[in-house]
């Protein structure tokens, strides 16, 4: 039994809740999402909640229940209240400005990067002196969000030798020594 799939969501105020013929759309104040559910997958809304039901305790199901129950929870919240990822620029020279809906990011190679970011992610840049430049990014799509971030972070991702690259606010990196440390 999933013990995820069973909790229902809260569906907080001013947040609709539509299904037709499968395709559940979530509309909030930040914004609309759209996700198609499995056939076997079906939905009730009562009381200000939404219910994630199956039709047998098959392993596949039971996957399936947790899942669509994850990924609609995650819809709920971020058209309610949208999802923040902070990441931070580490190493000399590395900084990054927001043009619109285009980050440009300088990294330490021999040319900035540029990327153009979807409509649905806003972006912010402080940079303070003596401080890591820190890039703020906010979307209503948990999805999308974590995959513009995997993308800004594959162009430098941290090492662990000097600890430069592109890593979360607050992430620990383990550090190594080096091959000096051996002799």
């Amino acid at each position: 039994m999933s013990r995820i799939g069973k909790l229902p969501i809260v569906i907080p105020q001013g947040v609709e809740i539509k299904n037709d013929n499968n395709i559940v759309t979530v509309k909030g104040k930040l914004g609309e999402l759209t996700q198609e559910l499995h056939p076997d997958i079906t939905i009730e809304i009562a009381d200000n909640q939404l219910l994630v039901k199956r039709p047998s305790d098959s392993r596949q199901h039971s996957s399936m229940h947790g899942l669509y129950r994850s990924l609609l929870n995650n819809m709920v919240q971020g058209v309610s209240e949208g999802y923040t990822t902070v990441l931070e620029l580490v190493g000399v020279g590395y900084k990054a400005t927001v043009n619109a809906q285009q980050l440009e990011m300088s990294l330490g190679f021999s040319h900035d990067l540029l990327f153009e970011l979807p409509e649905e992610v806003q972006a912010e840049v402080l940079q303070e002196k003596r401080a890591n430049p820190v890039l703020t990014l906010k979307s209503y799509d948990k999805q999308l969000l974590g995959q513009v971030v995997a993308k800004i972070r594959s162009y430098r991702p941290p090492e662990p030798y000097k600890g430069k690259g592109i890593k979360f606010k607050g992430e620990e990196i383990r550090r190594k020594q080096g091959k000096t440390a051996s002799k």
